[in-house]
């Protein structure tokens, strides 16, 4: 039987969890590299977590330079079966204003500067992303949420933007005319990764500003979205800890990442090198090692 392990991937703003006092922090290696810090080891309330900084403690690494490859792998070795990423992101809409938290369903991915699959050398793998968040974890989060008292939406569908620069007005305008919810920068490839390492996955953005489409936000000023930020964060710790609690109850024995690789994988058996297996051991090594 598999054990739930529950990992938290906080963004801008949202470097550490204070209240975690048991506390170890992990140093690890993956193919593809290091990740992006440190990664916190802990229990709360009897149970094992692990939370790691997107951007690096500090907030040094920019969204285009963030390893995620190496994000999802770490987690994978650990024994991660559910992440949920806390993002911060500005909003497409009149009704999602700074300080409303999203928990987003949906993803319109426009970076494209980044690697987004392990399966870029000689092993290929074809993984549905139709739908791309976990319902049984937005439920958790929903769940959490709600016993923190904040203001939310559920379901709403990210633009991913490379970045690092905000969007042009022309720019924000076309998302808002695609209908689209909120915009951030970081969670693709992650959602993408996640789905290839068969870790269910939900996203819960958290609106700091209006992008540049709204005349009161022209110009989004890094110094204004912290502010909203640091309130952000506060209210996301009073939510992971409600999480951490709950998540368990609403964990879904159909979840399109539950054994998703055993019909993603097209490479011939005779095409697949021991080099490759072993580099894709801890991702997919429950299906290449059959």
């Amino acid at each position: 039987m598999t054990t739930n392990k529950l990992a938290i991937i906080g963004g801008s703003g949202l470097y550490d969890v204070e209240d975690f006092k048991d506390r170890e922090l992990l140093q690890l290696n993956t193919p593809w590299g290091k990740p992006s810090d440190q990664i916190l080891k802990t229990k709360y309330n009897g149970k094992e977590v692990y939370f790691l900084p997107r951007h690096g403690r500090g907030h040094f690494i920019s969204p285009s330079n963030i390893n995620f490859r190496a994000n999802i792998d770490a987690l994978k070795q650990l024994g991660v079966t559910d992440v949920v990423s806390v993002s911060a992101v500005g909003s497409l809409k009149e009704d999602l204003p700074p300080g409303k938290f999203v928990i987003v369903d949906q993803f319109i991915d426009r970076t494209f500067a980044r690697v987004k699959t392990f399966f870029d050398d000689e092993i290929v793998a074809h993984v549905s992303m139709a739908h791309p968040t976990s319902s049984g974890l937005m439920n958790a989060c929903e769940d959490a949420i709600k016993k923190s008292n904040i203001d939310y939406q559920r379901n709403g569908t990210y633009v991913v933007m490379e970045g690092p620069q905000f969007s042009t007005l022309a720019e924000s305008n076309l998302y808002r005319l695609w209908k689209a919810d909120v915009i951030g920068m970081t969670n693709m490839p992650e959602a993408k990764l996640a789905r290839e390492a068969e870790i269910r996955y939900a996203s819960v953005s958290m609106v700091t500003d209006f992008d540049c489409w709204h005349p009161d936000h022209e110009n989004v000023d890094v110094q204004k979205v912290i502010k909203v930020l640091l309130g952000n964060a506060e209210k996301a710790k009073v939510m992971i800890k409600n999480l951490i609690d709950n998540y368990e109850n609403h964990i879904d024995p159909d979840d399109p990442a539950n054994n998703c690789l055993d019909v993603a994988i097209i490479t011939a058996p005779e095409k697949r090198t021991k080099k490759t297996i072993d580099k894709l051991k801890t991702v997919a090594g429950r299906v290449l090692n059959k």
